[in-house]
């Protein structure tokens, strides 16, 4: 038998509380709606091993067109955890990160939608000024500018 190989990183998913509201902050970012939907039935429950469900999900894609980010409002089952607030050290899925070209000017325009930097904008050698915010519903997003052409991995593939 021939061994599976990985093909492409297709999307991430986040639950939300209000479509909306995340699709709003996520097209600030960048990111383009590549359609909505509802899903439910008892087949897409056997995927998540809720049963019989129903899910309003939007589906956004980055400018590049290689990643997306697919948004998920559920109407039942009801949520029943809720993970925003938890510190960036805490276990599993809790951050997602978009390379920008110009964090300062981003940063400004998503604070209209409420976001905040959750520690400050700190520079990573003469490779990247990042941070992390607290975006829409709490969701932690990380934010980094590219200042040169060298990158994180250009070092780590050299040491």
């Amino acid at each position: 038998m021939t061994k599976s190989k990985l093909l492409e990183m297709h999307n991430v998913g986040i639950v939300v509380e209000s479509l909306d509201t995340a699709i709003s902050f996520f097209k600030e970012i960048g990111l383009t709606l590549e359609g909505r939907m509802i899903v439910e039935g008892e087949w897409a429950g056997r995927v998540t091993g809720l049963g019989n469900q129903s899910v309003e999900i939007a589906m956004m894609v980055t400018p590049d067109g290689h990643t997306r980010l697919e948004l998920s409002q559920f109407i039942s089952p009801h949520t029943v955890a809720d993970h925003r607030t938890a510190p960036v050290n805490s276990l599993g899925y809790l951050r997602i990160m978009f390379r920008v070209d110009n964090l300062d000017e981003l940063l400004s325009r998503l604070a209209k939608h409420g976001a905040q930097v959750v520690g400050e904008v700190v520079q990573y050698e003469n490779i990247y000024r990042l941070c992390y915010i607290r975006g829409a519903e709490g969701l932690l997003i990380g934010l980094a500018e590219q200042l040169g052409s060298q990158t994180a991995t250009d070092i780590l593939e050299n040491e």
